[in-house]
């Protein structure tokens, strides 16, 4: 054991040692702890349900209304906006003052985000395949497929907001949360159609990338700027959910009549701005907690991942369950997730989707680097943010 703490810590040393001092790993730590909350959240709150030779997806927010504050805890996304546009419009400024174009920045960006893509679809479209022609439940393969392929929903989000960067960059957070607001008290109040929603799919996500901006631009610096976001966001939450008939959880619900995120309400924008107040205000601890070498390291590790662990969780999660099948059916992970008990066997299963997610990360990490298991140089993850090689661990 004394060994292997020794390599732990040469290996952090060696890691700290590369980092430049002025990097600025807040922005690390908070787009890693977004990353793991949304893994996390969707293994504790996403359960596959063996009826019969059928899966189907059930939620313990079903049965278990008052497990609501988890997804407080772990639908953090504003966060990653949050980082995301900070790092956009920085990147996109320096880019700009060293001459480089915008389609070349765009162009760049896009590539690196979507190349992990094409891994998760080819092995996607390979097992729906089997599945069909092995004569699965199509109900069965329907819910797998959508389980699979739900993280790309962000990433074209992500994108559409990316190459709006130029114009988010001086767009005050106010304008797409009056959007927000508008399409609430239509679809709520005047009874227009659901539809009419998905405008919130670019205009709440907006919301925190315009904050990230506005930390570029120097607005947010202040803690006061922190603090008025964490309790007007906290409070505006409270009076909406308490008193405007907003569900108390902060991800979807299946058969539930309202999702706070699908598309986003104003209730999940006001919650993600208690969220970005929240990250604004740790900014210095954060500083701090990343100048001792193992944090600062677990961190780097997990944004060299970003991207994989992002989209290959799910499919941890499901070739988890689907192998345990052949067990029969296993508590935490084919039953009705009712009670008490399945929340304390699903806990003990998370070990198990980690070491499933090892499995795929070291399979499909050449993809994030560039695709086709090209290896490439020292790792960025080290580097100062540059605009021009940054990728999606860096937005």
């Amino acid at each position: 054991m004394s060994r292997l703490a020794a390599a732990v810590r040469d290996v952090a040393g060696r890691v700290g040692a590369a980092t430049p001092d002025h990097r600025d790993r807040a922005v690390d730590a908070l787009r890693a702890g977004a990353v793991l909350g949304v893994v996390l959240g969707h293994w504790l709150v996403t359960a596959l349900v063996a009826d019969g030779s059928t899966l189907r997806t059930a939620s313990p927010l079903q049965h278990l209304p008052w497990l609501a504050p988890v997804s407080w805890a772990f639908q953090t996304l504003a966060v990653f906006f949050l980082v995301g546009g900070h790092v956009a419009t920085r990147g996109y400024a320096s880019s700009r003052a060293r001459g480089i174009p915008y389609r070349r920045w765009l162009r760049d960006r896009l590539a690196r985000l979507f190349k992990p893509v094409a891994a998760v679809l080819v092995l996607w479209t390979a097992v729906t395949a089997v599945l069909l022609l092995s004569g699965a439940e199509y109900a069965t393969v329907r819910t797998l497929v959508k389980l699979a392929l739900s993280p790309l929903w962000f990433l074209l989000v992500f994108a559409a907001l990316t190459a709006a960067t130029p114009l988010v960059a001086r767009l005050h957070p106010l304008w797409p949360l009056a959007v927000v607001l508008h399409v609430d008290l239509l679809r709520f109040g005047l009874g227009a159609p659901d539809r009419l929603g998905w405008l919130n799919l670019a205009a709440g996500w907006l919301v925190p990338y315009a904050l990230g901006a506005a930390w570029t631009r120097g607005e947010l610096e202040r803690r006061r700027s922190g603090w008025f976001l964490l309790l007007s966001g906290t409070a505006a939450t409270a009076a909406l959910v308490a008193w405007a008939g907003y569900p108390a959880s902060m991800v979807g619900v299946p058969g539930a009549g309202v999702s706070n995120l699908n598309p986003p309400t104003l209730a999940a924008v006001t919650f993600g701005l208690a969220q970005c107040g929240l990250a604004l205000l740790l900014r210095d601890r954060l500083r701090t907690a990343m100048r001792r070498p193992v944090a600062w390291a677990a961190v780097a590790l997990v944004n060299l991942s970003a991207m994989t662990v992002f989209l290959w969780h799910q499919t941890a999660l499901m070739a988890t369950t689907a192998t345990g099948l052949l067990a029969g059916r296993l508590p935490g992970l084919h039953t009705v997730p009712d009670g008490l008990g399945w929340v304390v066997a699903r806990l003990a299963w998370l070990p198990v989707f980690v070491l499933v997610l090892a499995v795929c990360r070291s399979a499909f990490r050449s993809w994030e680097r560039g695709g086709g298991g090209r290896r490439r140089g020292r790792s960025r993850v080290v580097r100062a943010h540059r605009p021009v090689t940054e990728d999606v661990r860096h937005v």
